[in-house]
């Protein structure tokens, strides 16, 4: 039976969840995700973690942020004032915005806070400084060459 190698295709069906439970994601409701393995098209601690498995198996990785999304970089929080944006946007903490730089580079900021005058954004992945487990099966396996 063949095993995953680098550079093979693969299908998998996930869940992730932080350390205290909570589901942030799950392939389980549509179609298995599917990618080169050390293709660098998923976090590393996932892509890793499959080397040696085979179509049917499942496993549970833990993946320690620095192999995720990394640590929360607190220099990338700011304080906008709030007249610099749109009134038509509406802010409520949580909520997502993009902005674009000059150079055309498109940026995801998560709002964490609002008041009269400012607005706090954060361009940190939203599981930035987060470990994460993975409930993984493999689904399908394409050799490579």
């Amino acid at each position: 039976m063949s095993t995953v190698k680098t550079g093979d295709t693969v299908t998998i069906h996930y869940t992730g969840t932080l350390k205290d439970g909570t589901t942030f994601d799950s392939s389980r409701d549509r179609d298995p995700l599917e990618f080169t393995v050390g293709s660098g098209q998923i976090i590393t601690g996932l892509d890793s973690a499959l080397p040696g498995m085979a179509v049917g198996d499942e496993k549970t990785v833990e993946v320690p942020c620095a192999d995720a999304y990394g640590e929360a970089d607190p220099e990338r929080v700011q304080e906008v004032p709030r007249e610099e944006i749109p009134t038509h946007i509406e802010l409520q903490p949580g909520g997502q915005l993009q902005a674009q730089t000059p150079d055309g580079q498109i940026l995801q900021f998560t709002v964490r806070e609002v008041d009269e005058e400012n607005v706090t954004l954060d361009a940190n992945h939203p599981l930035a400084g987060q470990d994460l487990i993975f409930d993984i099966e493999l689904v399908s396996l394409r050799t490579a060459g």
